[in-house]
């Protein structure tokens, strides 16, 4: 790869297209917000208001911190602002994961006909067979024995000082109550079909970007590119996903013949317009939180 090819690539891209990607990376990210909302039964479902403050404000941590520790920060925040459990909210977000990498997985084999060749799509259909039965047997678990596996493995905890046995059985049945969208049609059919959902605005973000550098590729560039970065980010990194998520990128581009030099600039602005926007909302959620926080401490 040229640096001075890669600067050029970055000075002749249209950053005009960038406002289309901006304004369908919002909308995949509001498609999200109510994902998750409705993964909560009814009975304690959030207000998609303080859902989306949370999910921001997990944006946020999640980029400035490793280890995917915004998954942790969204419960807390969803917790303040709306009492809802902890555990079930654990519950709802490994439902999530879940769905967003069959949901992912199946919108890259569906895409494959019309994708260069790909060498590892073999082994994401893998991937996908084995999440596929692990999802089934964990729904068969959940809809058969309940909470009573759960209270098992939890159970050693209660040897911990001051905390019951009680205690440890309540967060079991609460963890197991947020995995209903394992095995309820009511709240897996609309939690995986607007998984999908975003994966296909999020995929059409990405190819704004790419329409960007005038790269001249179909859809089916931005869906291998959403793809490839995102799996990235399973390994463990830097804060942000710095380094893998361009080596992804440049690895989806490659495949339609497209240069190092091009692929990394054209990767180097998806990250940015996917990193700045959710520090920037996040810092704004997070601060306004704060603030509530501190004015109801005050009252109290």
């Amino acid at each position: 790869m040229e640096l001075s090819l890669f600067w050029e690539s970055l000075q002749e891209c249209n950053y005009l297209l960038l406002l289309p990607a901006l304004a369908t990376l919002a909308v995949g990210v509001a498609i999200r917000c109510w994902r998750w909302q409705l993964l909560f039964a009814p009975p304690t479902r959030p207000p998609f208001g303080a859902v989306t403050r949370a999910l921001l404000v997990g944006q946020l941590f999640n980029v400035v911190l490793p280890m995917r520790a915004g998954e942790a920060a969204r419960i807390v925040v969803l917790h303040q602002d709306a009492r809802t459990s902890r555990a079930e909210s654990l519950g709802t977000i490994a439902v999530e994961r879940l769905y967003d990498v069959l949901g992912l997985l199946l919108l890259l084999l569906v895409a494959t006909p019309f994708l260069p060749e790909v060498t590892w799509i073999r082994r994401a259909a893998l991937l996908a067979a084995v999440l596929l039965v692990l999802a089934a047997i964990g729904a068969v678990v959940v809809a058969r024995y309940g909470a009573r596996p759960v209270r098992v493995v939890l159970r050693p905890l209660a040897r911990l000082p001051k905390v019951t046995r009680e205690h440890v059985d309540g967060v079991a049945d609460r963890l197991v109550y947020g995995l209903q969208a394992l095995h309820r049609p009511s709240l897996a059919a609309p939690g995986f079909l607007l998984g999908v959902a975003s994966w296909l605005v999020l995929a059409l973000s990405c190819w704004f970007v790419l329409e960007s550098f005038d790269l001249g590729l179909g859809y089916g560039a931005g869906i291998l590119i959403l793809v490839t970065t995102t799996l990235s980010l399973v390994i463990p990194s830097a804060p942000a996903g710095v380094g893998v998520f361009e080596a992804g990128g440049v690895l989806a581009l490659n495949a339609f013949g497209v240069d190092d030099s091009t692929a990394l600039s054209a990767t180097v602005v998806l990250h940015a317009l996917s990193v700045f926007p959710a520090v920037v909302a996040g810092a704004i959620v997070l601060h306004g939180h704060a603030l509530r926080l501190r004015t109801a401490r005050a009252g109290s």
